[in-house]
This record gives C-alpha cells, sequence and structure tokens, in this order.
C-alpha cells in the first residue's frame, strides 16, 4: 500500500470527535506488529511505542509524536415527525458548506446514507437566495418517511459525517474529507515503518499518539502527554492557508506546493525557538522542502501538550491544506512527503542526542 492508498483507505473511516474507534482499529491493524507496545487509553487515544539504544538504561530520552484521529461532523438532536433529522456541528464547520452535502450517519445498527436538505432557490424567496441557510434550519434527510421510521434506525445522540469521494487530481492533488488529519496520521504510520527498517540511535522511546476529541477541546493529547511526560513532541498536522483566488500574500498562512509548514507561533502555543531552528536545519540539510506559517492563526494538540506538568519543548509541523473542514479538503501529496521526511528528520536527530 503506498502513501495516497493509505490516506485514503484513513479518510474513508468514520471517525468524528469522541467516535473514532474504526480509525483506531485501522491505524492499529498497520503498526500493531512492528511497535514495542500498542495499546489504548481510556480516553481513546492509541498509543505505540518504540524503544531504541538500551532498553535497560537507565536513563532514557521520550519522544511524543502526535496526530489527531477525530474528524468534524455532526450529533443528531432532533427526529422531525416528517422523518427529517436535526443536528449541530461537531468541531468548527461553516454553514456555508452545509446544504446539499451527502453524509454518512452511524445508526443504531448500521451506516445510513443521507445529505443535508437543500431547498431548491425556486422555493426561495428573492431576498433569500444569496443567504447562507443557518444550522438550526438545516435537516438531515435519510429517505425515513415519517418520524417513526426514522426512529427504527436513529436515535438522537447519533453521530455522521461527510460523505465525500477521495481522488487525485492536477499535479499530485489529493482531494478528500478528513485529510484534517489523516495525513498527520498516515506520516506517523509510514514514519514506524521507516524507523523498524532502520532504527534510530541512542537510548530514547518514541510514543506515536493517535489522539482523539482534538476538533472539540484537545482533551485526548492532554491525557496522552500527561501519561507519557515526553522531554519534547512534534504534532503532525494540517494547517488552513487561505492559498485561494483573490486572497493577497499578506493573509496567506502557506503555500500548497510550499512544503512542511512549520509554525512559529498559532492561537494556542508559541513554539519552542530551538525546534523551530532545528526543524529548519534539518530541512536544509535533508534537502526538505519547508515553509514558516506566516499569518498567526488556528491551534492544534500542541496548546495543551506543550502545557503538561513542567512544561514540553513543542513543534508542530503541518501539511498546507486549501477548504479545512469542508468535505473536499485539497492538499499536495508532495507537501505531505516533506512533512513526513521532516518528522522522521528530526526524530533521528533527537534520539542520537544525549539530552532534548
Amino acid at each position: 500500500m503506498n502513501s495516497v492508498q493509505l490516506i485514503e483507505r484513513l479518510c474513508a473511516a468514520f471517525g468524528p470527535s469522541g467516535r473514532e474507534e474504526a480509525v483506531a482499529q485501522l491505524i492499529k491493524e498497520q503498526i500493531k506488529d512492528i511497535c514495542h507496545s500498542v495499546h489504548t487509553d481510556r480516553m481513546g487515544n492509541l498509543i505505540a511505542v518504540m524503544k531504541f539504544g538500551d532498553v535497560n538504561a537507565k536513563s532514557r530520552k521520550r519522544i511524543m509524536i502526535s496526530a489527531h484521529m477525530d474528524e468534524v461532523g455532526f450529533m443528531i438532536n432532533e427526529i422531525k415527525s416528517n422523518g427529517y433529522l436535526g443536528f449541530d456541528t461537531v468541531g468548527g464547520i461553516s454553514e456555508s458548506v452545509l446544504a446539499g452535502r451527502r453524509v454518512t450517519v452511524l445508526g443504531k445498527d448500521a451506516t445510513l446514507s443521507g445529505l443535508i436538505a437543500s431547498k431548491a432557490i425556486h422555493h426561495k424567496e428573492k431576498k433569500d437566495r444569496s443567504k447562507t441557510t443557518p444550522i438550526d434550519k438545516l435537516y438531515i434527510d435519510i429517505g425515513a418517511l415519517d418520524g417513526d421510521e426514522a426512529k427504527e434506525h436513529v436515535s438522537i445522540g447519533d453521530f455522521a459525517t461527510f460523505d465525500s469521494p477521495f481522488y487525485t487530481f492536477g499535479d499530485g492533488m489529493v482531494k478528500g474529507k478528513a485529510l484534517d488529519d489523516r495525513m498527520g496520521c498516515a506520516a506517523m504510520i509510514e514514519i514506524i515503518r521507516r524507523l523498524k527498517e532502520n532504527p534510530a540511535e541512542g537510548n530514547t522511546d518514541v510514543c506515536f499518539c493517535f489522539t482523539v476529541r482534538e476538533e472539540i477541546g484537545l482533551s485526548g493529547a492532554k491525557a496522552a502527554a500527561y501519561r507519557i511526560r515526553p522531554n519534547m513532541a512534534i504534532v503532525l498536522e494540517t494547517t488552513a492557508i487561505a492559498d485561494i483566488a483573490d486572497v493577497p500574500a499578506s493573509r496567506r498562512v502557506a503555500d500548497v506546493g510550499g512544503g512542511a509548514v512549520i509554525s512559529v507561533m498559532d492561537r494556542s502555543t508559541i513554539y519552542d525557538k530551538a525546534l523551530v531552528s532545528m526543524a529548519l536545519d534539518i530541512a536544509k540539510e535533508r534537502s526538505v522542502k519547508a515553509q514558516v506559517k506566516r499569518y498567526v492563526s488556528g491551534g492544534n494538540d500542541a496548546g495543551t501538550i506543550h502545557k503538561t506538568a513542567e512544561g514540553v519543548k513543542t513543534l508542530a509541523i503541518s501539511v498546507p491544506t486549501r477548504y479545512l473542514h469542508s468535505p473536499a479538503c485539497v492538499a499536495s501529496i508532495n507537501d505531505y512527503y516533506a512533512v513526513r521526511d521532516l518528522c522522521e528528520g528530526i526524530i533521528r536527530a533527537s534520539a542520537s542526542k544525549e539530552e532534548i
């Protein structure tokens, strides 16, 4: 299975915040035989540990590599008498990307296909035709004829995600739902495989944390970091970049095709200066394309990891991604390769040091 196929399989899995089990199972199947240990904690985080050097050494470094498994989605909060389902969003989703979209609902006994109802233009008053419909006026249609039929399949509190095909197009571009952050998860799987084939040097535990609930408060990463107490952490992410038509360069976070995005600061973290410099140096040494995030925006699991216990030196490396938190996220596979390769280089360099 190549990188694109791996990303496609991960993106296809159902995994909104709080319902990441299918994603975790898929990842576990890929890594269970090549790590020293793989376990799921009480939060649902999947934590895989690889040990290098003298495993009995009293002094061992701990590096945490983190990517979140969850995706944005929906929770059913109403079943109407006509069979339509009311819902609220799980994570940040713009109302502008909802009407008419296909969704998958995880019901009582099976997954159901549905779509978010969209009133035809013929039935809208002229003054409403250019307006976005608010979420409390949108409903999911699962084909039920009435509320009783809908209740046979769905309960209030059930979850749903976008249903969007994955495909490649253009010059190495990939499109799909949940690139955030299944690309980070895919990169970690591939790094684990590479470290198995060519182990790192130094007495180091590298803890790969596939975290839960990033989209609704970073709680999974918080629990994982407290358990591991790492000396340093690297968060692999995607980042919304505003790299689209009519957005001036001064408002763009980064560029598709510019390589791995190294963060200096976002809305939840100021990143360790030495790690940022190290990442830039290693990118240059290894001829990995990289760019600095040039606009302060967003946040990720680093926001809670860096505050763990006495503090953790933390770095974030992201795949620049268009149309984030929509059913049609778009990224460059070459930028993904850059994130994967840069992270592997930093792991190897950090593991070989006496202290980090």
